[in-house]
């Protein structure tokens, strides 16, 4: 790597002589303009839209357009008198807590190294930053502009984020935020469950770009002249979804699949918040459902058990009745036996 930027953390009296070197890169495959018939690179000159004149870069000044076709020339010597902060210093300003630094106001990534005998006090202030667990404010100035910045620790090293300025971040001024939406709690607790169902560890390096590598094995056939091998084709994305549950209900599946889990339903698998809730609400039902089948019950056992004692009552009385036949016969013929 080759450092773009030399100077010095100030840190309290402290003062650290680092280099500055990009953390990062793009691995964009970048193309040519070319002539089609021949390859011939496509050349632009800078010309003057007022004279037509060719301009060399000595002779580029910026302009600011204050509109009305007016236009304020600001040279060198213009921009030298602006109150910059030393262009060599990376001033820490404070420590805060990692987690209070909103991460879209992050935009481009340093290492930095010690330089000469700057190394005790690098270390130093790198062990201090881990063990506050904290990260530094600081303020510095790259390419004539002076930026907001922190400083952390990232694999041994001091890592600088340039950050955006708070009023660099545009507002979210979207219509939707002013309706109503309600989210019913069975969609709520399904979308959660997908989110259970695609849990993982972050793991970079298992992340791919599919499109690049495709389009260097089409750059690197055409070298070769050989056949391209077309790749496989990229699975069609699903339509809309009219039925959020079922969509939800099939992301589901669709993601315990891909981990080799069985189904939320039919295949034995742990039941989803959602079906829990379906499960306890259809028993719910049924209870109620059977309630009154053993009330109607209950009324005609106890109608049958009332009616009992009644039927062995009137089977008591019945024989009483027949036998008195028998004994005003028997009175009968015991009268005459006395008049004789």
């Amino acid at each position: 790597m080759r450092a773009i930027w030399k100077g010095a953390v100030s840190f309290g009296l402290v003062s650290i002589g680092v280099k500055l070197y990009s953390a990062t890169e793009e691995k964009d495959i970048r193309f040519h303009q070319v002539h089609r018939e021949d390859g011939g690179r496509i050349r632009y000159k800078r010309t003057c839209s007022v004279c037509g004149e060719e301009v060399t870069y000595d002779d580029i000044a910026k302009g600011y357009d204050i509109g009305g076709g007016e236009m304020v020339i600001l040279t060198d010597e213009d921009f030298a008198d602006l109150p910059l902060t030393s262009s060599r210093a990376i001033d820490v300003l404070e420590f805060v807590p990692a987690e209070q630094v909103d991460p879209i106001l992050y935009n481009k990534a340093y290492f930095l190294e010690p330089e000469g005998t700057a190394t005790k006090p690098y270390v130093l202030l790198r062990d201090a930053l881990l063990d506050s667990e904290r990260v530094a404010i600081v303020k510095v100035a790259l390419r004539q502009r002076e930026q907001l910045a922190t400083l952390r620790v990232r694999e041994g090293v001091l890592l600088l984020n340039t950050m955006l300025w708070p009023d660099e971040i545009r507002n979210p001024d979207f219509g939707f935020l002013d309706e109503d939406l309600k989210v019913r709690p069975p969609e709520l607790a399904m979308a959660s469950s997908l989110i259970d169902s695609m849990t993982g560890e972050f793991e970079p390096d298992v992340f791919t770009d599919d499109y690049r590598a495709a389009l260097q094995e089409v750059i690197d056939a055409k070298v070769e002249g050989r056949e391209v091998v077309q790749p496989e084709e990229a699975e069609e994305a699903p339509a809309a979804a009219v039925d959020l549950m079922a969509a939800l209900k099939a992301s589901v599946d669709r993601a315990r699949a891909a981990r080799g889990e069985q189904p939320s339903r039919g295949g034995g698998g742990e039941p989803t918040p959602i079906s829990s809730a379906r499960s306890a609400q259809k028993a719910a039902e049924k209870e109620a459902a059977k309630a009154p089948a053993k009330q109607t019950a209950t009324k005609k056992t106890a109608e049958k058990k009332a009616a009992e004692p009644a039927k062995k009552t009137a089977a008591k009385k019945t024989p009483a009745k027949k036998a008195e036949p028998a004994k005003k016969t028997a009175a009968r013929k015991t009268t005459p036996r006395k008049s004789a």
